[in-house]
């Protein structure tokens, strides 16, 4: 049974795009911003959206990088943001999808 849980968290673990926490805001806002321009789904961090909170730019970006990728990856998009993102491993049931941008 272990085992078989164990399989099935694996299945559903899913690869996010997510901003280098490393990287200095003034550049993470810059790349968030051609995310935003270049096809991310940026309504839910508006001020008043359902994501807006955490208001940081750390936050912002990972959602935006995240919806970007998500929508374009089929396409070849990728998670690089001039060097300002990564892809980490996610288990949804951790977070709530909607919140990192993984309905998008």
């Amino acid at each position: 049974l272990h085992t078989a849980y164990r399989r099935q968290r694996q299945m559903c673990i899913r690869d996010r795009c997510v901003a280098k926490p490393s990287v200095p805001d003034p550049i993470i806002q810059e790349a968030m911003n051609y995310a935003c321009w270049s096809g991310a789904d940026c309504t839910s961090i508006q001020p008043n959206g359902p994501c807006y909170e955490p208001n940081t730019v750390y936050a912002h970006a990972s959602y935006a990088f995240n919806s970007y990728w998500q929508r374009t990856k089929g396409a070849g998009g990728n998670c690089e943001f001039g060097g300002t993102a990564m892809l980490v491993a996610v288990d949804p049931s951790e977070y709530h999808c909607h919140k990192m941008g993984l309905d998008s």
